[in-house]
């Protein structure tokens, strides 16, 4: 029987900064997992073991890494199979539940924002400084689809991939000039595989794609999330009170996650 699998990275972080990730999705999910870190890091390396993590190492930066991944979890898929496939973030990520356990619509599902592209300014100037004006207009009344968070089918993930590897190279973050002149790296480019992402998504570049809304989904993104209410084990919880499967982004509200995040590292045991 085929396994599901997650894939994410961790290049440039503390093994701090993972445990909360990797014990909450251990807690629930005993399958595969699948994590790109750095060459060097041998304390990540020595406690993702601990968890039954498969390692491919890289020395790519922290700066390259966001646009340069996806070549390495299509290489890493190579010859092997697996049922679904999870491609997420890690940092800002927690899991209140197994991230499989949904009867998902699509044989590729994206999980969006609360706000329209166009009301935002990032995403509005990663389109625009990637793909041009036009296809910013073209996207503008589309809400944003979060890149941090994708789950599909073992097929349906190998062609994202594939296309977020041909999009990325076609079509490249435009620096602004103080930038070019200096030959330094455009900070604001940080983030532009989200303009790749969404030009996929919203123009279903991939059959049977899917879209759940943020507030009554079963993936929470944050970061403009409208609604932010936790049930009395200090889950958060989405509009028809139900715990959502998986949170991102935690740390762009902590305010009102604090608490409930200090609970969760108190029941998995995180100093």
């Amino acid at each position: 029987m085929r396994k599901n699998l997650v894939l994410t990275a961790a290049i440039g972080f503390h093994i701090s900064q993972l445990k909360l990730f990797i014990k909450s999705l251990r807690k629930y999910y005993k399958e595969e997992i699948c994590f790109i870190i750095g060459a060097n890091d041998k304390e990540i390396e020595r406690e993702l073991k601990k968890y039954d993590c498969e390692i491919v190492k890289t020395n790519i930066d922290k700066r390259d890494i966001q646009l340069k991944r996806y070549k390495i979890f299509l290489d890493f898929l190579k010859g092997k199979e697996f049922n679904d496939i999870l491609f997420c973030d890690s940092r800002d990520v927690y899991f209140q539940s197994n991230p499989f356990n949904y009867s998902y619509k699509g044989s590729i599902n994206f999980f969006l924002e609360d706000k329209k592209i166009g009301d935002c300014k990032f995403n509005s100037d990663w389109i625009s400084k990637t793909y041009g004006v036009q296809v910013l207009n073209d996207l503008s009344e589309k809400i944003i689809s979060c890149g941090g968070t994708v789950l599909g089918s073992q097929n349906s993930i190998k062609k994202f991939l594939t296309l977020m590897i041909d999009e990325t190279s076609k079509h490249k973050f435009k620096k602004r000039l103080k930038y070019i002149l200096t030959f330094r790296r455009d900070k604001g480019s940080r983030g532009s595989d989200q303009a790749h992402g969404n030009f996929i998504a919203h123009n279903n570049l991939i059959n049977d794609s899917y879209f759940y809304s943020n507030i009554n989904g079963p993936v929470a993104t944050v970061y403009h999330l409208k609604r932010i209410k936790f049930n009395e084990n200090y889950q958060l919880i989405n509009s028809s009170n139900q715990p959502y499967l998986i949170v991102h982004q935690y740390d762009k509200k902590w305010d009102a996650f604090s608490k409930a995040v200090n609970f969760l590292k108190y029941k998995l045991k995180i100093d």
